[in-house]
């Protein structure tokens, strides 16, 4: 668990530097008269990331966090058992979207996270998975003016409508 630890946040601060090396690549900074450049989220949060990561490796060096105190594995049976299941689950999502759109693979994910992984009641499983996904619409194509991918377009008809709301 210990070496874990520090694996993680060494990783994780490698990212956060890659990522704000590549946010670079657009303005970082204020725009005048528009707002924050296109590379400003990106960069500033892979910096608080980064800034976190530091905090970890202080932690597991001074030995004050429980992961840094341990000795057991970093997973047992259960969990890799569960990272498995998580992980297959986000793979199909992934594999989902060009087929069924980003929102239609949200919905199933949310599905079989809620109602197989999580056993909740299908009666906050359904709510949840349908109302997510229509959130999530909303904000990316009414107010982020952001299209996200539609799949195979058989839920083109779902679309229009709630396009229909927003024109």
């Amino acid at each position: 668990m210990r070496r874990a630890e520090l694996v993680t946040a060494i990783v994780l601060a490698l990212l956060s530097i890659y990522l704000m090396w590549k946010s670079t690549a657009l303005d970082i900074g204020y725009i005048s008269g528009e707002g924050p450049g296109g590379g400003a989220w990106p960069f500033w949060l892979a910096g608080v990331m980064l800034v976190c990561t530091g905090v970890i490796a202080f932690n597991w060096m001074r030995q004050t966090s429980p992961p840094s105190q341990s000795d057991e594995p970093l997973l047992d049976r259960y969990g890799r058992r569960m990272l498995f299941m998580v992980g297959g689950g986000i793979l199909a999502f992934i594999a989902l979207v060009s087929v069924i759109s980003m929102y239609g693979a949200m919905f199933v994910f949310l599905i079989y996270y809620l109602a197989f992984l999580g056993r909740h009641r299908w009666s906050v499983t359904i709510p949840v998975a349908v109302i997510t996904p229509i959130v999530f619409f909303f904000f990316f194509e009414a107010l982020m003016r952001i299209t996200l991918p539609k799949g195979m377009k058989f839920l083109e008809p779902v679309f229009n409508w709630l396009n229909t709301i927003i024109y």
